[in-house]
């Protein structure tokens, strides 16, 4: 069985424990044998949510449940003749509202409060007559104008009653979709950003393996020229054109892999631009679910300063993910992390400062470097030292610069700013 279809069930099991129990919450406006309760709301409620079952037969069940409630209650008292014959009126009532509900195809008005909640009141006055015409035959009990009366005022407020308890439940329902869509557009963009960086990466990689494969290249072609050492200088040019072949395998693989990437980053159906706010939160908010994956207590804080327009989202992103990462690594157990952003005239400056042990003056011009590090994991194997490293290269791609102040043994621990052209964030127009 489905999902959708197990919840639907569930709703049928709960509608016919509900209205049963409801139904005894009453008090008796005309006579001693029909009284007014809170099953009517709570039924014309399920039958709001219960889409997928027919009215007809909820009508049926929920009439049959309720008045076998009842007798059984009453068999401390009466016996069951006495009993079936004062509750059995009540069928009609739950039996005619649902066929009135079914017939009036009310299911597609359930969005338009006001109508609905009309043919609530219809129904209820309807089904309301059915259980007095059936208590009429029974009793022989007479049904008044002031009756009638008094049936459609409680109809007006029990209906309406029920559609805003179901507006606010849509209300609630909405609103945990809304939430739910937001995280997985949040894991969405997450993930297009890794896919943005190894993109970078990739490409980088394709731009080496093509300058080796020219390089080996001519290296074969001068080594086929040498003519002294015949032997020695054949073996070492069929090498060098190995090796370009080799080389120009990668390229190969790389500039597919390249294309697939690129056609997932640039799929026009999601944004590559967003509203700083928004796009700086889903990066605290990733990286404070990674200190705490992490073991650590850090508090993130955002201070943006001036209008900003929309920015690229995976490169912004890539930035941040990485240098707040690193602030995060580099802390012991617990610390703060502070992101500032501000607007000066064409440019944006992002400032990430963290109070972790920091970094000695002597090891400063190597952080940039490719394979440095100074972080070990538990087993005491080397991290690979390539995130600061990307990092200033996309920075230096961008036509921007970043700085980075630090001091060991000092609370401020480090401190960087990336100064980027804002032109080369923005949708180009």
């Amino acid at each position: 069985m489905s999902p959708p279809a197990k919840k639907n069930l569930h709703i049928f099991i709960y509608m016919i424990i509900a209205v049963p129990l409801a139904g005894e919450l009453n008090f008796y406006p005309f006579n001693d044998s029909f009284r007014i309760s809170f099953g009517m709301p709570t039924f014309f409620f399920f039958l709001l949510l219960l889409r997928k079952y027919p009215a007809i037969l909820s009508g049926t069940v929920v009439g049959i449940s309720v008045v076998a409630f009842r007798i059984l209650l009453d068999l401390l008292h009466h016996d069951f003749t006495y009993s079936f014959q004062h509750r059995y009126p009540t069928f009609f009532y739950y039996f005619t509202f649902g066929c009135l509900f079914y017939f009036a195809k009310s299911n597609r008005y359930i969005y338009q409060s006001i109508l609905i909640g009309f043919l609530g009141i219809i129904f209820d006055i309807l089904a309301s007559s059915a259980e007095l015409t059936s208590q009429y035959v029974a009793f022989d009990s007479v049904v008044t104008r002031d009756d009638i009366r008094k049936i459609s005022v409680i109809a007006i407020f029990r209906s309406f009653f029920t559609i805003g308890i179901f507006n606010l439940y849509v209300l609630y329902e909405t609103r945990l979709r809304i939430e739910e869509m937001q995280k997985q557009n949040e894991h969405l963009i997450t993930v297009t950003t890794n896919l943005y960086e190894e993109a970078i990466n990739l490409r980088k990689t394709l731009i080496n393996s093509e300058n080796i494969t020219r390089d080996a290249y001519n290296l074969y072609r001068s080594l086929k020229n040498i003519e002294n050492k015949k032997d020695e200088k054949e073996g070492l040019s069929q090498t060098a054109l190995k090796i370009a072949g080799q080389t120009h395998d990668i390229k190969k693989d790389n500039q597919r892999i390249l294309s697939g990437l690129s056609r997932l980053i640039a799929d026009k159906d999601f944004s590559e631009y967003m509203e700083v706010n928004e796009l700086l939160n889903i990066a605290v908010k990733s990286n404070w679910k990674y200190a705490n994956l992490s073991g650590k207590e850090i508090e993130i804080i955002l201070d943006i300063q001036g209008k900003h327009p929309n920015y690229h989202i995976y490169k912004v992103l890539s930035i941040m993910n990485n240098l707040v990462g690193n602030a995060i690594e580099a802390i012991k157990k617990d610390g703060i992390i502070t992101i500032n952003v501000r607007r000066d005239h064409d440019f944006v400056e992002f400032q990430i400062r963290d109070n972790g042990p920091g970094i000695a003056q002597n090891l400063i011009h190597l952080v940039f470097k490719p394979g440095f590090t100074t972080k070990y994991d538990s087993s005491g194997r080397a991290s690979t030292g390539i995130g600061l490293t990307y990092v200033r290269e996309l920075v230096e791609q961008l036509e921007g610069e970043i700085i980075l102040q630090s001091e060991v043994g000092k609370l401020s621990g480090s401190y960087y700013k990336i100064r980027l052209p804002i032109c080369k964030l923005t949708l180009k127009g």
